[in-house]
């Protein structure tokens, strides 16, 4: 009787070759949770608040904690703060800025750390002192013109999100309830803006937003922001600028 002889079996040359992943970089606009208390209770109440007035906007949002503006000997109790915004429906993804200790803190609670976000300077050198500003009410100067500009020429429909990076962004239709706009620097709108506009998003104060028809969910210049309930109804329907003066959106017809 013929004796069987088992042939070994070769892997299939497509298995080998296919691939599960890919590791890639990539640019991510999150919103900035900035905290100026370590109290975690103060936080909870004043998050409540915020998010009241906008809850979709905010809703599964992942941010980042700024611990910039905390005392170098500041406590923060990094897992209550985890819990406090996981209970507000935020996903708390890392921390920038703070102390060493601070940061450490933050590691130890399974958040990443990215790194510090330095606004740029006006040319000159550290010895010379800076020039005194008189304070002033008038409208700023419009944001100076980013490089280059992002178009986009259809409709943006509602769940889309549209983003310019270190640029402004021209819409020439509308932006459908649902979708939000953001960019570094302005935003112009040639149609109906009916969803989210946010300019200014890397906190360039002096971004502007520009819409032929306002009807907004949300507007938003450097983190300073008002949801649809607070604006002015004078000037819903209309064509307007927005702009910030002395942290305080203004909403002007063009």
């Amino acid at each position: 009787m013929p004796r069987l002889i088992r042939m070994p079996v070769k892997p299939n040359e497509q298995s080998i070759r296919s691939v599960s992943l890919e590791i890639k970089s990539g640019s991510i606009t999150l919103p900035i949770l900035k905290l100026l208390n370590g109290d975690t209770g103060f936080v909870a109440q004043q998050l409540q608040d915020k998010i009241r007035r906008a809850p979709d906007f905010f809703r599964n949002a992942p941010v980042v904690i700024d611990l910039g503006e905390l005392p170098d000997d500041a406590e923060v109790d990094f897992r209550d703060l985890i819990d406090v915004l996981h209970d507000h429906h935020l996903i708390p993804v890392g921390a920038r800025g703070g102390s060493l200790k601070l940061q450490t803190a933050a590691r130890d609670a399974k958040l990443a750390i990215f790194p510090e976000h330095k606004p740029e300077t006006a040319a000159g050198t550290a010895s010379e002192p800076a020039a005194t500003k008189t304070p002033s009410t008038s409208p700023r100067a419009p944001a100076k013109p980013s490089s280059g500009s992002k178009l986009i020429e259809q409709p943006v429909r509602s769940g889309q999100r549209i983003y310019a990076s270190g640029a402004d962004l021209i819409v020439l239709s509308q932006v459908s309830p649902g979708a939000e706009v953001m960019a570094d620097g302005n935003i112009h709108i040639y149609g109906s803006l009916r969803g989210r506009a946010l300019a200014g998003v890397q906190g360039n104060l002096d971004a502007r937003i520009f819409c032929a028809d306002l009807q907004a969910e949300l507007i938003a210049i450097g983190g300073h922001y008002k949801i649809s309930e607070n604006l002015d109804e004078s000037m819903r329907g209309k064509p307007v600028q927005i702009y910030l003066r002395d942290n305080s959106l203004i909403i002007e017809n063009l």
